[in-house]
């Protein structure tokens, strides 16, 4: 059994942690607020990521170190840099391998199937936030001052999918319901979904397994498949009507980010639903010995969740 320090309980940090909890292991949380799974084999912490003597402190003797922080979507320029080198040097002075959830931003758009040699070629704010954070965290590494790997996922979807989820609480219910589901984009597009449990299960296992230590994995990922496929499935699945789907006009999007700033930076990310958008995650199913849930079992476990809420 070893120690395991979980920053953030939100949509992915509290599955890792219920996961790591469930292996028997010595599970950490650590949150603003001191929320997160309440669990007995869980110990939850109230502290500031961004504060480095803190992070100190609360990982000393930790074999291993999960970034699940979520700052909010406006203010990532601002607020990721501070948590992101607070956890690192908190990595580097306990020893424990430092395990970031990351995403495709960094990327920036590309012309096939993304995989985890592609350049960091983004010229987006957010992109470039995050290729800075994982460029410093691999310097790092390869100095020998600490261990660490970064795992990148799609559009996630499943059980405790946050409110700003795509598949979310605009698309499920309101399938389930017999109504028209809200769509932002094309429904006819492929695109990458990444099921919740499947990112849980791959953050833990990067910890775990030495040969992903210095580099970047995709999370195990499905085929792609269109927003209007997904919503078909769910529907037979559940038994439900048909789906109807409501796309959102652009110039609406674009007036309602006037007010809503998580609209207002979605237009940076726009193209990954303009065009197809294709995450492959053949390296790390073999190096992390994971196969993605099948579209189908993981949409019967989100549509129960839907219907237990």
């Amino acid at each position: 059994m070893g120690k395991h320090v979980v920053v953030g309980a939100g949509q992915v940090g509290g599955q890792v942690a219920g996961l790591l909890a469930d292996q028997g292991q010595e599970v950490v949380v650590v949150t603003r607020s001191g929320s997160g799974p309440r669990r007995p084999e869980v110990a939850l912490v109230t502290a500031d990521a961004a504060d480095p003597e803190a992070m100190r402190r609360v990982t000393e003797g930790a074999d291993a170190l999960y970034n699940c922080a979520n700052p909010r979507y406006h203010r990532w320029p601002r607020d990721w840099p501070p948590v992101a080198a607070s956890l690192l040097a908190a990595a580097e002075a306990s020893g424990a391998v430092l395990t970031t959830l990351g995403n495709l931003y960094a990327y920036g758009p590309v012309g096939g199937p993304m995989t985890e040699d592609l350049p960091l070629a983004s010229s987006g704010v957010k992109g470039r936030v995050r290729a800075r954070m994982w460029e410093r965290a691999l310097a790092a590494h390869e100095a020998g001052r600490v261990r660490v790997t970064e795992v990148r996922g799609s559009d996630y979807f499943g059980p405790q999918a946050s409110d700003q989820a795509y598949l979310g609480s605009r698309f499920v219910p309101p399938l389930l319901a017999g109504r028209p589901a809200t769509v932002l984009s094309d429904p006819d597009v492929p695109h990458s979904w990444t099921y919740l449990p499947d990112v849980a299960r791959a953050l833990v296992a990067a910890a775990a397994a030495e040969p992903a230590w210095g580099r970047a994995w995709h999370v195990p990922t499905s085929p792609a498949v269109s927003i209007r496929h997904v919503a078909e499935r769910v529907c037979a699945l559940a038994g439900a009507p048909a789906p109807r789907l409501r796309r959102v006009p652009g110039w609406a999007l674009k007036a309602a980010g006037l007010a809503v700033p998580m609209l207002r930076e979605m237009g940076e990310t726009r193209y990954q639903f303009d065009r197809p958008f294709v995450l492959d995650s053949t390296a790390s199913q073999a190096v992390l010995g994971l196969a993605p849930t099948p579209l189908d079992d993981a949409l019967t476990a989100t549509v129960r969740w839907w219907r237990e809420r």
